[in-house]
């Protein structure tokens, strides 16, 4: 095997085979306009959970579903018994228990029971082997019993605003708190400069994987920008910002900060942000997010 041949096959080169050479500094993209004022290009990612639950109906719609059944009950065609039931058996018996709840549930407990419906007493009383199978049923049932997880999540009773898991019934956002150029704490969403060699939508997959993305898995849902935020400067030779948003959501994993770009990081609905940004900056990105 020749030197080149050898030198095709290699996949990746080690530590020992190449110095790390460290990358060379890009310039970040700057805009001049007609007054000569500068312009630096930002992009901003709004990433955002989708709701994990269905949201709990008001009380009109509660009231509309509820009529819905009613009527639905009372037109329904009588299921044949006789067909799909041996009389007496253990089958039979949790049919009629179930279609009593049903019929409970549709009408009330002043409700007149069907005449298949028979109650526990009446059960046991017309036949010892009705009131074995009973028993039998309400152990199983027992036994077989889910319980369902509240729709309240412990995180939402602590107030831990960094699980993913909260307020499962409303969008959240990803909010991070960083250090400003004059070392001001502020919070505001992922946001990144794009320099010289590449373009806005390569800025932002770049940015969903440093310096916090590492451990997520997201997709970004356009290569355009659905809005902009601009600083504002009463001086024109100074440099203004423009920070191009995009949208993104997150599918797995979770965020994890460098400590260095990012010092903290938030999931937050749309009211948490409103309280958490400046008015400006609340006044450009609030169309941009969802009331639920």
């Amino acid at each position: 095997m020749t030197a080149q041949s050898r030198a095709a096959s290699r996949s990746l080169a080690t530590v020992t085979d190449a110095p790390v050479t460290p990358k060379p500094q890009v310039p970040e993209r700057i805009v001049k306009k007609e007054d000569g004022q500068k312009v630096a290009i930002h992009t901003t990612i709004l990433l955002n959970r989708n709701p994990i639950l269905t949201r709990t109906p008001t009380a009109f719609e509660k009231a509309y579903y509820a009529y819905q059944a009613k009527i639905e009950r009372a037109l329904h065609n009588p299921l044949p018994y006789d067909f799909y039931f041996k009389p007496g058996t253990q089958l039979e018996l949790q049919f009629d228990k179930e279609e009593e709840e049903r019929e409970r549930l549709a009408f009330g407990k002043s409700a007149t029971p069907s005449p298949r419906v028979k109650t526990e007493e009446e059960l046991r009383a017309t036949d010892e082997d009705n009131a074995d199978a009973l028993a039998a049923l309400e152990s199983q049932q027992q036994e077989d019993s889910v319980k369902l997880l509240p729709r309240e999540h412990e995180s939402d009773r602590t107030g831990d605003v960094k699980s993913l898991n909260r307020q499962g019934q409303r969008n959240v956002y990803l909010l991070v708190q960083a250090k400003d150029e004059a070392g001001k704490k502020s919070w505001m969403f992922p946001h990144a400069p794009v320099n010289t060699r590449e373009n806005l939508f390569e800025n932002v997959q770049n940015h969903l994987r440093s310096p916090f993305g590492i451990g997520m898995d997201t997709w970004v849902a356009s290569k355009k920008p659905i809005g902009v935020h601009r600083t504002s400067s009463a001086a024109k030779t100074k440099e203004n910002d423009a920070f191009f948003f995009y949208k993104a959501h997150i599918l797995a994993g979770q965020v994890r900060p460098d400590g260095k770009n990012v010092l903290d990081f938030a999931w937050l609905t749309k009211e948490e942000i409103k309280i958490r940004v400046d008015q400006s900056y609340w006044d450009s990105v609030k169309d941009m997010i969802s009331d639920f």
